[in-house]
């Protein structure tokens, strides 16, 4: 007889916790709201300064893919991410000075966003381009997340053409990075 107390009485404090839970859930819609933005990139809530968020965050972005290209410059075993990382470090100041200007024309503010922290991908050795490839297939991910986000939130037709020309040259490129790490290094 206890035993069947204390199994009912477990079973009603969890379902109560569970039940409070849920109700305390969804008359709280800023706590949802909050909840989901913990797991956004940053952009937050579709307001006038969504755009100017995205840019920086954009701008961060490519340089966040310099600083990788950077230690790959100095430290890629294989020809193809030589070039890589030299494409990179061609290619990204011009998407960053664009941003920018965009910046500085919609807002009146020619402030740079500070330089994301990456990963240090170590010494010289037979594993750092696979190293690379990983930094960079998480960093291109985290990028398509970013350029959804702002798709779904912005209105400004530029934010939009270069969120989607970004996602797109993400998907590609982030095949490829797959593709060589299978063929490299089987994984």
């Amino acid at each position: 007889m206890n035993k069947i107390s204390i199994y009912l009485a477990t079973g009603l404090m969890v379902t109560s916790g569970l039940l409070g839970a849920a109700v305390g859930y969804s008359f709280s819609p800023e706590y949802r709201t909050s909840m989901y933005e913990k797991g956004t990139m940053g952009l937050g809530r579709a307001d006038k300064s969504l755009d100017k968020r995205y840019i920086d965050a954009m701008a961060a972005h490519h340089r966040g893919a310099m600083l990788l290209a950077e230690q790959a410059a100095q430290g890629a075993k294989r020809q193809e991410i030589k070039s890589l990382s030299k494409d990179i470090l061609a290619g990204e100041p011009k998407l960053i000075a664009e941003l920018y200007s965009w910046k500085r024309a919609w807002y009146g503010d020619a402030r740079e966003a500070q330089d994301p922290v990456v990963a240090n991908l170590g010494p010289s050795d037979e594993k750092f381009d696979l190293r690379f490839l990983n930094a960079l297939i998480s960093h291109h991910e985290a990028g398509i997340e970013m350029t959804q986000e702002a798709r779904t939130k912005s209105s400004r037709a530029e934010v939009l053409d270069n969120a989607d020309a970004v996602e797109a040259f993400l998907k590609t490129t982030l095949e490829t990075f797959k593709s060589w790490r299978l063929e490299w290094y089987n994984v």
